[in-house]
């Protein structure tokens, strides 16, 4: 295993790792036209955690900013919705789709079959995968085999905290956003965070958490999606407009106004 710099790290994702996966174009052959969908009207509330950059966060006139908003503003204005923000605890989003008090949610959430049980999700939006974030200095931890008695944070309620828990014998500590979790590893409570790629390079890079570094390769291939209510009505506009904007050059605007590379393709499902 090697250590990665941010741009090595980022370059490999950017470019879409493992390209050896045969993905076909999200939205399907209907969408090549690159036709926007038909607007619908009414208003959309979306619920997201803001503490998840550069995904979701606030910024310093306290209005939401990120990917994932720029994105859910854009599929609103492709759809003919209006969206309307709600922000939330991560582990609170889901119960919240289940009650009906917002009509979708974007937030970083990994498409897994356990979600997909109560949740409906969206064609993915965004490759991920998780890695491992170490001190500066570490030699001990290479990879997810080197983590076995450990003490380990992560965010609760995330894929990140499911792989953390199959690790024998570690010690894992749980806070309420990603940024908390690397903030506890740069205090030296813990030996290491396991976390969504992204999120952990920018933190490293922009949130004044030095002396961390990412170890090792990708632990997951991940794909994050927009969830919504089960049967929910508005499913196919959201994914008419996606796919538009992936036609359309729209979704690569935004990506490289993000993440500085050019999107990796998408699949029509994660499964």
């Amino acid at each position: 295993m090697i250590d990665l710099t941010r741009a090595q790290f980022m370059r490999r994702f950017a470019l879409g790792l493992g390209l050896s996966l045969m993905v076909a174009a999200c939205g399907g052959a209907d969408t090549g036209t690159g036709d926007a969908p038909e607007a619908g009207g009414g208003v959309l509330k979306v619920a997201t955690e803001p503490a998840f950059p550069p995904f979701e966060s606030q910024g310093a006139d306290g209005e939401l900013e990120g990917f994932d908003i720029d994105l859910m503003t854009a599929i609103g204005e492709t759809a003919g919705l209006e969206i309307q923000f709600e922000s939330l605890p991560f582990d609170g989003i889901i119960p919240a789709l289940q009650a009906g008090t917002v009509d979708a949610a974007i937030s970083g959430m990994t498409i897994t079959e356990e979600r997909a049980k109560t949740v409906d999700f969206s064609s993915p939006y965004f490759k991920a995968g998780l890695a491992i974030a170490v001190q500066e200095g570490t030699d001990d931890i290479a990879g997810f085999e080197d983590l076995e008695g450990k003490k380990i944070a992560v965010q609760i309620g995330t894929t990140g905290a499911s792989e953390a828990a199959k690790i024998p014998g570690a010690e894992i500590s749980t806070f309420d956003s990603a940024p908390l979790a690397l903030q506890e590893l740069v205090n030296g409570n813990v030996d290491a965070v396991i976390n969504d790629a992204p999120v952990t390079l920018f933190a490293i890079s922009s949130d004044n958490l030095t002396g961390l570094k990412v170890v090792g390769e990708l632990l997951t291939e991940e794909f994050y999606g927009i969830a919504l209510p089960k049967d929910s009505e508005n499913l196919a506009a959201v994914n008419e407009a996606l796919a538009s904007m992936i036609a359309d050059g729209t979704y690569a605007e935004i990506y490289q106004e993000w993440f500085g590379a050019e999107p990796p393709t998408l699949p029509e499902s994660a499964f």
